[in-house]
């Protein structure tokens, strides 16, 4: 094994949320992967719905990197094999640059990873440069590259940003303003990729622009140390795990399914919207998404929720994460206030509320052992049942409740699997 691997990449970044990093990133994937080249995007954060997106644009599956919740050895050995197969490697940061502890500058500094930020320039002028360089030297070390300006107005006003930039900073153009280019929102974010009809021409759109700049240039290679991928034992072999996935059910990482497989189970997929039952299984996971949105198509599925619950009555394992979760209270109510019954597995209900009720990472200290993940909702949950422990924030603080019921497992903590597949493991035998 070479102790190196080299490949282009570029780590794309912003002072704020909804600058137009992930339409950027989304367009330098689906860019460069119409020209033949094998794209491996990377999400800092742990993010479920612009994954989605970049996958479609690259044409491969997206992971997470994330100091925190996914681990340094986690990020470097992802990296590193994404490199070793790759024409072009791109990473797109979460939130602001330099927000949250560790950041998306930690990761690009860490891994030596060049920043290009995305600047909304579209209420701007010279206090771009301003900004561009706040980014570049707001703290020391950063591989700070250049700037793309976005929602320009007009050639004019890209000269006149260009202009503000400090010596020797890139300028990787300017992106006009396309009222139709953007990407659908709901409260969690993005539309999930399936749900957004004309994704594909939106991507070659997004491709067509971004070719016009210098952003569509390969970035200069990087350096990958060599790093290897834990060796899982087969503690799931010869298992079936049932996993839910359609629109109602789409909050699945990737290195997920790689971990359980890797454990040695195999993976039965199924859709409760399209009308299927929980399948044969030994073992079930219900992860997050959005149940609430589709409250009359579930409960026209009887067989789907009667599954679980036989399947719970017979003692088998069940992971419910977050919407799912949701799912096995006796009713969820949506945010227009309709009440729907749902599983019945767990007492008392869940409720939409019009604000964020939770965001972050947590720490979950099981009986099978720590697994790290994150939390973001919406809605509340009430319900008599005692947790069986609590999870914790990093600096300590009370997170979210964790139930246990036989053998269910309940909460609105997803979980990364990856940190701990000893645990993960013992959670679905």
């Amino acid at each position: 094994m070479n102790d190196m691997a080299r490949c282009p990449a570029l780590f794309i970044a912003a002072p704020a949320s909804g600058q137009g990093k992930t339409t950027v990133t989304a367009a330098l994937a689906r860019l460069h992967a119409r020209q033949g080249r094998r794209v491996r995007v990377f999400k800092c954060g742990p993010d479920f719905l612009d994954p989605q997106i970049h996958a479609v644009a690259s044409g491969a599956p997206v992971y997470n990197l994330d100091l925190g919740m996914c681990g340094d050895a986690d990020a470097a050995w992802r990296l590193y094999a994404a490199a070793r197969e790759a024409d072009l490697i791109l990473v797109e940061g979460v939130m602001g640059l330099y927000d949250g502890t560790p950041s998306g500058a930690d990761i690009a500094r860490r891994f030596g990873l060049p920043v290009m930020a995305v600047i909304d320039a579209r209420a701007m002028a010279q206090t771009f440069g301003a900004v561009a360089y706040g980014l570049a030297h707001y703290q020391p070390g950063l591989p700070f590259s250049g700037v793309l300006a976005n929602h320009v107005g007009s050639a004019r006003h890209a000269e006149m940003l260009q202009a503000t930039l400090p010596a020797g900073m890139r300028w990787y153009g300017a992106l006009s303003r396309d009222v139709q280019a953007g990407l659908p929102e709901r409260h969690l974010g993005l539309l999930q990729a399936a749900e957004i009809a004309d994704l594909e021409a939106r991507l070659d759109r997004f491709a067509d622009g971004i070719a016009e700049t210098g952003a569509a240039d390969l970035p200069e290679p990087v350096e990958f140390p060599a790093a290897l991928p834990p060796q899982l034992p087969p503690l799931l072999a010869g298992r079936t795990i049932a996993i839910a996935r359609d629109a109602a059910y789409g909050f699945i990482y990737p290195a997920n399914l790689d971990t359980l497989s890797g454990l040695g189970a195999r993976l039965e997929f199924f859709s409760p919207l399209a009308g299927d039952a929980l399948p044969e299984c030994d073992a079930a996971w219900l992860p997050g998404g959005y149940p609430e949105l589709h409250g009359e198509a579930l409960a026209a599925n009887p067989h789907f929720f009667a599954g679980l619950r036989a399947h719970a009555a017979a003692g088998k394992p069940l992971l419910a994460e977050c919407g799912g979760m949701m799912s096995l209270f006796e009713t969820v109510v949506d945010k227009a206030g309709q009440a729907h019954a749902f599983a019945g597995l767990l007492p008392g209900r869940a409720v939409m509320q019009q604000r964020l009720a939770a965001l972050g990472m947590q720490l979950a200290e099981l009986p099978e052992g720590q697994l790290t993940g994150h939390t973001f909702h919406y809605s509340k949950s009430d319900t008599p049942l005692a947790p069986l422990v609590r999870a914790q924030t990093p600096d300590g603080r009370e997170g979210e409740a964790i139930y246990r019921q036989g053998r269910l497992t309940a909460s609105y903590v997803h979980f990364y699997f990856p940190s701990n597949p000893a645990a993960v493991a013992g959670l679905f035998v």
